[in-house]
């Protein structure tokens, strides 16, 4: 596990009690909120308007592994299969 010393970050196994200090005396001095928002910034980008959703379906084995031929064959992801292939069934008419 690896968490952050300050600036830097370090592994928990390495952690003593100097790196303890330090972390409890940054908590207890408090966090720069807007500072911490800033660093959130990025991620995945948006799929459309607003914020995406994700859903279950269950597939049986064989669909499976259709899915993940087509998605290796099209050198893409499998939600991006089901994204175009849920589309176009719902375009389709």
């Amino acid at each position: 596990m690896i968490v952050m010393a300050g600036k830097r970050k370090v592994s928990a196994a390495a952690l003593d009690e100097k790196h303890v200090e330090a972390l409890v005396a940054e908590a207890e001095s408090g966090y720069d909120v807007e500072q911490i928002l800033r660093r959130r910034r990025g991620g995945r980008p948006a799929l459309g308007s607003a914020a995406a959703s994700v859903e279950s379906v269950r597939l049986d084995p064989e669909l499976k592994r259709e899915l993940l031929l087509r998605a290796a064959r099209d050198h893409t992801s499998v939600s991006e299969v089901i994204r175009r292939a849920l589309g176009e069934y719902l375009h389709a008419s």
